[in-house]
């Protein structure tokens, strides 16, 4: 069933979204994008004649603290959805019902953390049931959490006859099955960030799927190491060097093209006031450490990525929180927003590719950015989700 099949009219539509929201010391929200995610669906619901009732978490709570409050999110929340969000200091039981049975078509109520109550993340079929007390149609639309076994995703879907994913779940679905079952080729992967370790079902699962794989950011000297190369300081995963060589060697069997960094930006410590130079991957001197993709790196991916049909984009290609080793990811950025502008579809996800793709300017010159970090690693490794799982079935 999908949110254009469901008559909304005066039914309550109790909704979970992902306002897990950065706050700053004075509970501002500093990044709101995951509330203007869910702007369309709670949006559609209000046009077609029904009322919201929004519930999230926020932070880990161990004890009710009220900087975890949900209480927090109401003023950014009304002024996105251009209605005054009313708020009720708790998600289930008496409070909760009383606020939900009061609204009106039109209105939206946005409960308290989810996680004040330990249930939520244990997963307690009692807690979802309380919880599904508060609507009358339920829609799932925070990927960001889809793969957590929670009461609030995966629980609560038994307790309704009428439910369904959100617009921006959908959009997740499709963006993640452009790339994973219906790509349009070649398709070229790149995977970054620190550790190998992190990526390893990413990489099996996508291995035999991908036509080229770009190989950058931390995990890349585990690979150099493993085929002799030296790296100095750089950072390495000594146990999973056998692994990497079994990769490389599993590649040229299925005719996928492993692309890894030729040259490096080298620093004599991990700091911006580090003193830096550049050298060759493989000839990285004692005492120096990797933090950086170079120019002849960033060209020949470049040269791969302007024959891309569809680019997956997961993990960037060195520190660029710090400045002098920014430009690596930054012209990665270049190269996958050229290609998208040539006609390539790409997916950027995984939450420093993210951060970077905001930070220097990218987003909205790439296809789509994903909303969630681990769901969609889960998804890349083939898992099937709960919080998806649950509506399907």
């Amino acid at each position: 069933m999908t949110i254009d099949q469901i008559n909304f009219e005066n039914k309550r539509a109790l909704i979970r979204v992902d306002f897990n929201v950065p706050l700053d010391e004075n509970y501002k929200v500093t990044d709101a994008t995951r509330i203007e995610a869910a702007k369309d669906t709670i949006i559609h619901v209000l046009e077609h004649g029904g009322s919201v009732i929004l519930m999230s978490h926020l932070g880990r709570p161990k004890n009710k603290e009220e900087e975890f409050s949900l209480s927090h999110v109401i003023a950014k929340a009304s002024d996105i959805l251009g209605v005054q969000v009313q708020f009720v200091e708790d998600c289930k039981g008496e409070l909760a019902e009383k606020a939900a049975n009061d609204l009106e078509p039109g209105e939206v109520l946005l409960l308290e953390n989810l996680r004040y109550y330990s249930e939520e993340t244990a997963g307690d079929t009692s807690f979802a049931k309380a919880l599904s007390q508060l609507g009358d149609v339920y829609i799932n639309d925070a990927f960001g959490t889809a793969h957590r076994a929670h009461a609030s995703t995966a629980v609560i879907a038994q307790f309704f006859e009428e439910k369904c994913f959100g617009l921006l779940m959908n959009r997740e679905m499709v963006s993640l099955d452009k790339v994973l079952k219906t790509p349009e080729r070649p398709l070229v992967a790149i995977l970054g960030g620190a550790k190998v370790s992190s990526k390893i079902t990413v990489i099996e699962n996508i291995l035999t799927k991908v036509d080229d794989l770009i190989i950058a950011g931390g995990m890349a000297y585990t690979f150099i190491k493993a085929q002799g190369g030296k790296i100095g300081d750089s950072l390495v995963e000594n146990d999973k060097q056998e692994l990497a060589l079994e990769i490389l060697a599993k590649a040229k069997q299925t005719n996928t093209n492993i692309h890894l960094p030729v040259d490096v930006i080298i620093a004599n410590s991990f700091s911006e006031m580090a003193t830096i130079d550049k050298a060759a991957i493989g000839e990285i001197p004692d005492g120096w450490m990797g933090l950086d993709i170079g120019e002849k790196s960033s060209q020949n991916f470049h040269n791969v990525l302007q024959g891309a049909k569809t680019i997956l984009w997961n993990g960037p290609a060195g520190v660029f929180e710090m400045e002098p080793f920014a430009n690596g990811t930054i012209s990665l950025g270049k190269s996958v927003s050229e290609a998208t502008k040539n006609g390539a579809f790409s997916l950027v996800g995984g939450g420093d590719s993210v951060s970077a793709v905001k930070q220097f300017g990218f987003a909205d010159q790439v296809s789509y950015v994903s909303t969630g970090g681990g769901a969609m690693l889960e998804m890349l490794e083939g898992k099937i989700l709960p919080g998806i799982a649950a509506i399907k079935e």
